[in-house]
Formats: C-alpha cells, sequence, structure tokens
C-alpha cells in the first residue's frame, strides 16, 4: 500500500467539496452558528457514551482491524491516530466526528457484510473526512439543527439564524465532502475495485447472495443514471429526492454517483501525479478552523445563487401541491 507522508487534504481534495464548503461559510447565519457551537457544543458526552456502550478497537481488542486502522492511518500522515469504536448495529454504516478529539465509529453491520479489502476502505474513508476536517462541519451541521429545533431557551437563538437556505447548504456540502473521502480511500487502496464494492455492497449487498452480485453491473448501473440528465425533468427529480422529497434530507451521494466521480478522478493526471509523490504537502497538523472564511470567488457565489434559486423552486413545489 502507497504511503503519503507529509500530504496534505488539499491535494486531494474535491473541487465541488471546497465550493460547497466556502458557500456555506459565505451564508447568512453561518458565523453565529459557528460562535455558538464553539460555546455550547460539548464533546465529551458523545466519548464517554462510546466508552461504556461500544467496544474500542486496539492491539488486543478486533486486532486485525486495528492493524488494518493504524496502516491507513499511517498512510494518510494522520496524527495523532484517532480512536475506532465498533458498536453493535447490523446497520452497515460508519462515520467520523469529534471536535478536539476525532473518532470514527464503524458498525458490526459492516464488519460482517464486507471482506478485508473493502473494511480497509471504509477505514480510509472514515479517515479521509478527519484528514480533511470535515468532521468539526458535520458535528456543526448536527448540533445547529437539534438546538434549532429545540424549545425555547434550549435554542440559543439559533433558531432565528438556521434558515431553509443554510440547512440545503450544510446538507449539500456534507454530499460533496464524501467525495473527498472517496478518494482518500482510493489513495490508501491503490486500487478502485475495493472501493467500489464496498460501496455497492453498502447499497444493497447481501451476505447470502454475495456471489450473485456483479460490480461491472454496478458500474453499468452508474452510466444509465448519469444518463438520466439529458431529461431535465429528472434533474429536478433528483433534486427533490435529495433535498427532502422522501421525508428526509440525505447526508450522502447516491452510490453510483460516487462511483462515477471516482472513476473519473482515477484517469486523471492529478491522481497519478500524487502516486508518483508529487503532491501538496501540509504546513501544519490539525482540522480545519471553524470559524468563517472569507474567501469569496465567482464559482462561491454561483453555487449560493444556485441554491437560493432552488430552495426557491422547492417552496413553489410545496405550494403547488397545497393548492
Amino acid at each position: 500500500m502507497p504511503t503519503y507522508k507529509g500530504i496534505s487534504s488539499e491535494a486531494f481534495r474535491h473541487p465541488l467539496d471546497r465550493q460547497a464548503e466556502l458557500a456555506l461559510r459565505s451564508l447568512p447565519g453561518f458565523d453565529f452558528v459557528a460562535r455558538k457551537f464553539v460555546e455550547f457544543f460539548v464533546e465529551r458526552p458523545q466519548l464517554i457514551y462510546l466508552m461504556g456502550n461500544t467496544i474500542q478497537v486496539g492491539p488486543r481488542q478486533y486486532s486485525t482491524i486495528y492493524q488494518m486502522f493504524r496502516e491507513c492511518v499511517r498512510d494518510l500522515d494522520i496524527y495523532p491516530e484517532p480512536a475506532l469504536f465498533v458498536e453493535q448495529n447490523p446497520l452497515a454504516n460508519s462515520y467520523a466526528l469529534g471536535q478536539e478529539h476525532p473518532y470514527i465509529v464503524i458498525n458490526t453491520g459492516v464488519l460482517d457484510l464486507l471482506n478485508e479489502a473493502e473494511i480497509r476502505a471504509v477505514l480510509a474513508h472514515e479517515l479521509g473526512h478527519i484528514k480533511c476536517g470535515h468532521t468539526i462541519l458535520i458535528q456543526m451541521a448536527i448540533w445547529a439543527m437539534s438546538a434549532a429545533s429545540a424549545i425555547g431557551d434550549l435554542t440559543f437563538g439559533i433558531g432565528n439564524f438556521v434558515t431553509q437556505g443554510l440547512i440545503y447548504a450544510f446538507y449539500e456540502w456534507r454530499r460533496k465532502a464524501e467525495l473527498s473521502a472517496d478518494r482518500a480511500a482510493l489513495l490508501v487502496m491503490d486500487d478502485l475495485n475495493p472501493v467500489m464494492t464496498s460501496m455497492m455492497k453498502v447499497s444493497g449487498g447481501s451476505i447470502k447472495y454475495a456471489n450473485e452480485c456483479s460490480l461491472q453491473e454496478f458500474i453499468r448501473q452508474s452510466e444509465e443514471y448519469q444518463g438520466l440528465d439529458a431529461d431535465g425533468l429528472n434533474q429536478i427529480y433528483k433534486f427533490l429526492i435529495y433535498n427532502g422529497g422522501r421525508g428526509t434530507m440525505l447526508s450522502h451521494p447516491f452510490a453510483v454517483e460516487r462511483i462515477h466521480y471516482l472513476r473519473q478522478w482515477a484517469e486523471s493526471e492529478e491522481y497519478q501525479q500524487i502516486k508518483r509523490g508529487n503532491y501538496q504537502r501540509a504546513t501544519a497538523a490539525g482540522a480545519v478552523n471553524v470559524e468563517a472564511q472569507t474567501a469569496q470567488n465567482q464559482e462561491v457565489e454561483t453555487l449560493r445563487r444556485q441554491i437560493e434559486e432552488l430552495q426557491k423552486e422547492m417552496d413553489r413545489i410545496k405550494r403547488s401541491k397545497s393548492e
């Protein structure tokens, strides 16, 4: 497995992730939410819960998983080593959170469904979130929406600032952030197949019928999905599905989209240069600052305008349904 000593997350960060974050930070209300997050958020209860109700992975606890995890940490040059927990949950899922002490939680559903190479890809993906500093913004989004929906004094005044547009922007960024984490997984694995098969299995894999699932067919499905955009109405339906059309907003892109973007990057000169050791180096360790960044450019302004237009379209569709 390749090791990327001193690599900066900017070396592999997806441009859509970067643009969506800048657009999010530039929206009214973000500065306020960021300040309140720093003021009120408490990380320790989460770690206490994990220490009390999951298994912490280590040299004598899930030793095989721990060895893979440490190799991924080394390959992405992450320091200090995050904590890793296994939670008893049949849902094939994993996540990375934490501000001062980032950590990863991987469900037993993932360990039961995936082979070792695919588990390594999942671990590398979650470490990619930590390397990119995503965990702070993800935690902020979860906290802000929870606080905004609370009653009375518990809102801390946040309810007046978390607008529908800001919520859309948080979710739009969260989906784009997955594309950067997918790239981290590919860098660690140096092989597209286990990254893509892990996505396929999490989407609809079966332990009993695993031999009847075809990665090539799933890639073909991904290509057909991209072809749906030829019909403008399908693009509207995609937006509605991502943004609450099925009752909840989606925090991840569809697996077929992630495969599409990852295959494109695997064929790019940028990826080949990184593999040769020609990549941007990190100047300092640590996650991104949650305070607002003032970077402004045409791409950010365009993306922010698109979010506003999509919000208006969603409101119009809701009104038409209620009439």
